[in-house]
């Protein structure tokens, strides 16, 4: 499968896809004024310990606090380190060898307390209960792993890990791991081999797919650049009180460059030379090989447009998207859940099993599609249509699991149910596309829909009610917009002379565009002050 990795910048958005076999696979979008702080890692401040949800929050200094579950919490936290002051002061006297792993436990901020009962406790199946050393008040360092969406604050970790082009370089861990999408036992085994000639027993690593067929050297250049990053990191944590950044991941640009630029990857089109620029430098000191990949677009048509993916992108922003066949499939989220309906429209054949087996084939690979362009994630329930034989269920359940297996993010694909619904949850990590384009609609909020004239009508009424409750004043200016003041006015005997009538009160009606359909403003003739609000209902 050929790839292509595109780059747009425009005056506020940076955006980028992958094409596999000049199809559109992936989709990224960057705005300046919102920095991509997933890889982050903050010097934190424990604000509370919630044992009820295994949890606890974390300042980090973004104005809401950071998640961080006790799953998520590093060995080096939990009690099997837990020393007492005066033994901790003793071991650091006794044996310098000690020193290094003591300063690790110092560098993680973390409370030495010798007290069990105090701690908070985590049950696991493999360890039985572990009682994490967290506290409230106490400092410790925390990497973002998933951004903030919704109303929900970002989550952590205590368990660092700063990647490269190779490796992921653990500070904490003395690991030596291997990616699982290197197959081959004799790469495998290699790879080992050459990691643990330069790797020290302090720090640990994971290697990275990208390591397949990579010298030592090209390697342990990769170790050396991440263990600095992690030097001035332990220098900062010295320096600085929580809550603090301590190390701020690459941007978008180079994080693909770093993440995607594999064999497959044939070119890196940019069309902006500021980009181009910064791309050329990483590369030269990163992966000198790939330079001769990375081009400067320089078209009279937009970049996206000149490879033919603009109409894909434009499909990303639907709630509706069209099939060949007739078909369509709707996209809605919600709170807890993305719900994916699937329609056959004008899509028939002659026997219904064969119109839904080949619809629900057609629309999910569409659906498929989607949420990779997307970046769903979460949990993603798939309406299908209904098919009679269990075998054509087990079919697509199948080619689900296929098509998925292609995703970076972690998915897993549960068995169609009687009623035709197919449940994936795929690994969060960032905000989705809509989540980052989209804004709340100060008309209906976020509901997608308003209420009709008369429930607007009615709400004000109630506010009229209140106001005479409270009030004596009986003159009035009421701004609402035009579509609604046409509705209070129309009439023989309007709706505006049935409220002043019974409420005994002089109204005048203004015409105000920049008021929502179903909104209205209240102004005091005597007091010449907007009184909308301290009448609402509470």
């Amino acid at each position: 499968m050929k790839k292509n990795i595109l780059i747009n910048s425009a005056i506020n958005q940076v955006r980028a896809c992958i094409t596999e076999d000049n199809e559109l696979a992936e989709y990224f979008i960057e705005f300046p004024e919102k920095e991509k702080i997933v890889n982050n890692i903050y010097l934190g401040r424990v604000t509370n310990i919630v044992q009820g949800i295994n949890a606890a929050f974390i300042d980090i200094g973004l104005g809401i606090d950071a998640f961080l579950h006790f799953s998520d919490v590093d060995e080096s936290l939990e009690s099997s380190i837990i020393l007492d002051e005066d033994d901790e002061e003793e071991e650091l006297d006794k044996n310098n060898s000690e020193s290094k792993k003591q300063e690790d436990i110092k560098l993680r901020k973390s409370k030495i307390d010798s007290d069990k009962n105090d701690l908070a406790t985590f049950s696991t199946k493999k360890s039985g209960d572990i009682h994490i050393n967290l506290k409230p008040g106490q400092d410790v360092v925390v990497q973002v792993t998933r951004e903030a969406y919704s109303t929900k604050g970002v989550k952590v970790t205590s368990k660092i890990a700063i990647p490269g082009r190779y490796l992921v370089f653990l500070p904490f861990d003395n690991l030596l791991g291997v990616s699982k999408k290197i197959k081959l036992f004799q790469e495998r085994k290699r790879l080992r081999y050459i990691t643990k000639e330069f790797t020290s027993k302090e720090y640990g690593c994971i290697i990275r797919t990208a390591a397949s067929g990579k010298s030592q050297e090209e390697l342990e250049n990769d170790w050396k650049y991440l263990k600095s990053l992690w030097e001035e990191i332990e220098f900062k944590i010295r320096k600085h009180n929580a809550p603090n950044l301590l190390y701020k991941d690459v941007t978008l640009t180079k994080t693909l460059v770093r993440d995607m630029t594999d064999t497959k990857v044939e070119n890196i089109i940019v069309d902006s030379k500021h980009i181009f620029n910064e791309i050329k430098n990483y590369l030269n000191w990163n992966s000198p090989h790939l330079l001769k990949k990375l081009k400067l677009y320089q078209g009279n048509k937009s970049i996206f447009e000149e490879f033919d993916v603009e109409k894909d992108i434009a499909n990303i922003y639907r709630r509706i998207v069209r099939l060949k066949s007739g078909g369509s499939i709707v996209i809605d989220q919600t709170e807890a859940m993305i719900v994916v309906d699937v329609n056959s429209g004008k899509s028939t054949d002659n026997e219904q099993e064969l119109t839904a087996l080949n619809t629900n084939f057609e629309a999910l690979k569409e659906i498929c599609k989607q949420i990779r362009l997307r970046d769903m994630g979460g949990m993603i329930i798939i309406d299908f249509i209904d098919m009679m034989y269990e075998n054509n269920r087990k079919k697509l359940f199948n080619e689900t699991r296929r098509i998925l297996s292609r995703d970076r993010a972690k998915t897993v694909v549960f068995p169609l149910t009687q009623l035709g619904l197919l449940q994936i949850t795929r690994q969060r990590i960032n905000q989705n596309i809509a989540e980052k384009v989209n804004e709340i609609c100060p008309t209906c909020k976020g509901v997608g829909k308003i209420s009709t004239s008369s429930m607007a009508i009615n709400d004000l009424e109630k506010w009229i009610k209140r106001f005479k409750a409270e009030s004596n004043e009986f003159k009035l200016l009421i701004r609402v917009h035009p579509s609604l003041a046409e509705e209070l006015i129309q009439g023989t005997i309007s709706k505006l002379s049935r409220l002043m009538f019974k409420y005994f009160l002089r109204i005048k009606i203004l015409r105000d565009d920049s008021l929502g359909l179903n909104q209205f403003k209240v102004i005091s003739v005597k007091t010449q002050k907007d009184i909308t609000k301290e009448y609402l209902n509470a």
